[in-house]
């Protein structure tokens, strides 16, 4: 289970109209480092989108620092890393 860490102000719009919600989640690790991934979800309701581990960080901390600094551009590449998984 992850905690929450940022909500991004870009939303993603499919070609179909779809709009989904941005957000970082971390984990903390046996060793002590976390991880950040992605979640996508749709505005409207539907099945949330998730990537793979994103991140791996010395604190939480420096996860949120990562993730206040992600640009559009990223976020979109990560849902499309986050629909290949949804594919398999």
């Amino acid at each position: 289970m992850g905690q929450l860490v940022h909500e991004h102000s870009t939303r993603i719009r499919t070609p179909r109209g779809v709009t989904y919600v941005a957000r970082t989640y971390a984990q903390q690790q046996p060793e002590g480092t976390w991880i950040g991934w992605l979640e996508f979800t749709p505005t409207e309701g539907g099945a949330v989108l998730v990537t793979d581990r994103e991140t791996t960080q010395p604190t939480l901390e420096m996860v949120a620092y990562w993730a206040s600094g992600l640009e559009p551009v990223y976020l979109e590449g990560a849902f499309e890393r986050a629909r290949a998984v949804a594919r398999n």
